[in-house]
């Protein structure tokens, strides 16, 4: 009979990867899950890896490395940036694409600690408590690109209700994680963005954000000025459909927007794509600035302009801090450019 994995224990309970892997490991989870949880592991007689147990003491060597797209221009940039500081330090690279999907990436980070790579760079889909079974176990951790979410908070109407009447005591404070990162300047990125388009003359500036854009949606907000239009913040899932339906929604909905900041590149290809099925002139009828300089932007007609991120340079200094021994810097970040090209104009 085949051993039982965490991904039978969640199919059986009706739950999450990333929820199994919390209650196993200590985490919040409320009464209820957490009794279901624990009673279908039994059933299913599962015992983690030994392995994954005894990192610390069971090195075997190897870098683990999770984006969420590898066919990505930008994560491929990370990626090399990886593999190039790795094969200088002779250390093998394992890859895993999450989906940006949370219960996936809490899949891969299972099979990583199954597999003993106690070393792993990646860019966060899920929030803290995904990643909190591989820090108990000992895991050496360096965020690229982005941070995780803040804890998500699971519904549960009759907990609520015995918490306030003092029937049970409260839940364990969020996990916090105190991980090394390697980070882009989004803040200045999109400052210097969107004040070059108010020097253009625009006003009704619109966003398209997705996954992982939380810290540039704040620096959007920030750089634009209250009031905020929340019709001009949109955001998508991490596909392509999802990006053009978002796009294509936001130039019919509100006609009125001169110019767009895409949060990233495949934001950016739908909002071309988007304006150029409803005829949309770029520059004459929007403006448009893409996050991350792709070798498809400059090929447009017109070029995009862009705020170009280092996505090399955030793989290998990822990976040399992973490499180094002793103590480390909590975070680094690095400078983006914004490089001007045609497709932006003034307000007419």
């Amino acid at each position: 009979m085949e051993r039982a994995t965490i991904k039978d224990v969640a199919e059986a309970a009706g739950v999450g990867v990333a929820t199994v892997s919390r209650v196993l490991s200590g985490g919040s989870a409320s009464p209820a899950t957490r009794e279901r949880v624990l009673a279908v592991a039994a059933q299913l007689d599962y015992r983690p890896s030994a392995l994954g147990r005894n990192l610390r003491q069971r090195r075997t060597g190897g870098i683990g490395l999770l984006v969420p797209d590898l066919t990505d221009t930008f994560y491929g940039q990370l990626a090399e940036g990886v593999l190039a500081c790795a094969r200088s330090a002779g250390e093998p690279v394992v890859t895993g694409s999450t989906g940006d999907d949370p219960e996936q990436e809490a899949e891969l980070v299972g099979m990583l600690l199954e597999q003993s790579v106690d070393r792993v760079i990646a860019v966060p889909s899920g929030d803290a408590e995904t990643w909190g079974p591989a820090m108990r176990a000992g895991m050496n951790v360096i965020f690229a690109d982005r941070l995780p979410a803040a804890e998500p908070v699971e519904p549960d109407p009759i907990t609520d209700l015995m918490l306030l009447d003092g029937v049970i005591p409260p839940p364990p404070p969020p996990l916090r994680i105190d991980v090394p990162s390697v980070l882009a300047d989004d803040r200045a990125g999109i400052r210097t963005a969107v004040r070059y388009l108010r020097g253009l003359g625009h006003k009704r500036i619109a966003f398209l954000g997705g996954p992982g854009h939380l810290r540039r949606v704040a620096a959007f907000r920030e750089a634009v000025g209250a009031p905020v239009d929340e019709e001009l913040v949109v955001f998508a899932t991490g596909s392509r459909d999802s990006a053009y339906a978002a796009a294509s929604g936001l130039f019919q909905s509100r006609p009125d927007l001169t110019a767009v900041v895409a949060g990233g590149n495949v934001l950016g290809e739908a909002a071309v794509l988007a304006a150029r099925e409803l005829d949309l002139r770029v520059p004459r009828d929007v403006s448009l600035v893409m996050y991350d300089d792709v070798p498809w932007a400059e090929l447009c007609s017109p070029p995009l302009t862009v705020v170009a991120q280092p996505g090399r340079d955030m793989g290998y200094r990822a990976a040399e801090l992973l490499l180094r021994g002793g103590r480390r810097p909590r975070g680094v970040v690095l400078p983006t450019e914004l490089i001007v090209r045609g497709s932006c104009g003034p307000r007419r």
